[in-house]
């Protein structure tokens, strides 16, 4: 469920630090050790760079929540965000161990009598292998081993609040200014190169405060889901997927792809056939969305896309799922995939982005942002689909 009121950032973070106790016991895990990244900036609002000297966030079922951070990385807005959102902070310094700083302040629960081992920590994906062998080190010593925390974030992570809805929805509206402004840089001689740094200007302008990536796949490039740009000239008559997303302040991602003609309004520059298949894929795009709605499973909105296109005989070229949730990250849970389970709920937020690609010849893909509400589906990017304008 989603919340109404706009809480204030220190309510958020203290907030999700509570609600994430109800999960990690229901999962049967008693601490949650995360690194710097995105869940930590989720849980504190801390945006702070990992390196060799281990930041970890720790959140307890049983006990307090604490930060062990470097001594030289502990300045003045570490000490106010950690104290604002009732976080303990724990300094240490080169020369001691922060894994045994963190043994020392976790609250473990004693191992079931005839138990070999109690697997319930829980350790973030941006940990590294360095960090993590460490810290399993330290817990074995104890009976005690570690879980991956990501599933049990995730179930947090994927239903936003009518906070988070929002601020999405304006990186949304954000990068639809930037897509309305696209097709009158989309002119003949001009090279994928030239026009994603314009994009990537416009991205700025438009109110982001970083790119996340910038993808311009003439032609051939198209057929690359993954291209990003090159030297390559645009010519008339053939289409370009531009595929674009950043960050706004809050840290709330964009993500929109629209495959545009090249300065030709014209239906006669095209094949009949590629203006087959981008009808279909327009019409496979639409019916994914129309179909998103509270208690379908994200495999049932990637087999409606995916039924589309291979019902038109383009199936084996649609080669990746039809999408994947967005927040403070670009990819992020649910994944709209093949076979997915999960459940959409009143505050999922996820893309839907069909695509068909013949390699080396031609690509097209069409993706907008979408949030499930409770009875149906609100779409966040709003700008028009069809290769005509």
């Amino acid at each position: 469920m989603t919340s109404s009121a706009t809480p204030s950032t220190e309510n958020i973070h203290r907030d999700r630090c509570t609600a994430i106790v109800e999960n990690m016991r229901g999962a049967g895990m008693s601490v949650m050790v995360l690194g710097t990244g995105p869940d930590l900036e989720f849980f504190t609002g801390l945006d702070i760079s990992s390196h060799e000297r281990l930041t970890a966030l720790v959140i307890q079922a049983d006990g307090d929540d604490f930060l062990i951070a470097p001594a030289v990385d502990a300045g003045k807005a570490v000490r106010e965000r950690t104290a604002e959102n009732g976080i303990r902070l724990i300094p240490w310094q080169d020369g001691q161990s922060p894994y045994e700083l963190i043994v020392r302040n976790i609250v473990l629960p004693e191992a079931p009598h005839g138990a070999s081992e109690v697997r319930g920590v829980g350790l973030g994906a941006s940990l590294t292998a360095d960090h993590v062998l460490e810290i399993q080190s330290r817990l074995a010593e104890f009976n005690h081993g570690c879980v991956l925390a990501g599933p049990v974030i995730d179930e947090l992570r994927m239903v936003k609040t009518d906070h988070e809805i929002e601020e999405l929805a304006a990186a949304g509206a954000a990068i639809d200014r930037v897509h309305a402004r696209v097709p009158e840089l989309l002119q003949p001689g001009r090279t994928e190169a030239e026009i994603a740094e314009e994009i990537s200007a416009m991205i700025l302008e438009e109110g982001h405060v970083s790119v996340d990536f910038v993808i311009v796949g003439s032609g051939p490039n198209g057929a690359d889901p993954h291209h990003s740009f090159s030297d390559r000239k645009l010519r008339t008559g053939e289409l370009v997927v531009v595929d674009i997303g950043g960050a706004l302040p809050s840290g709330y991602r964009s993500d929109c792809t629209r495959t545009y003609l090249v300065a030709d309004s014209d239906p006669q520059v095209i094949t009949e056939r590629v203006l087959d298949m981008y009808r279909i894929l327009e019409k496979a795009q639409a019916a994914a969305v129309k179909a998103v709605r509270p208690g379908v499973t994200a495999g049932e909105i990637d087999r409606v896309a995916r039924d589309a296109i291979a019902a038109a005989g383009y199936g084996e070229q649609f080669i990746h799922r039809t999408g994947h949730g967005i927040g403070l990250t670009t990819h992020e849970a649910p994944s709209i995939s093949s076979g997915s389970d999960t459940v959409l709920q009143p505050g999922m937020a996820f893309s839907v982005e069909p695509g068909i690609y013949f390699t080396g010849k031609v690509g097209a893909r069409i993706e907008d942002i979408v949030v499930v509400t409770e009875d149906g589906v609100r779409p966040l990017n709003n700008r028009p689909r069809s290769l005509f304008w």
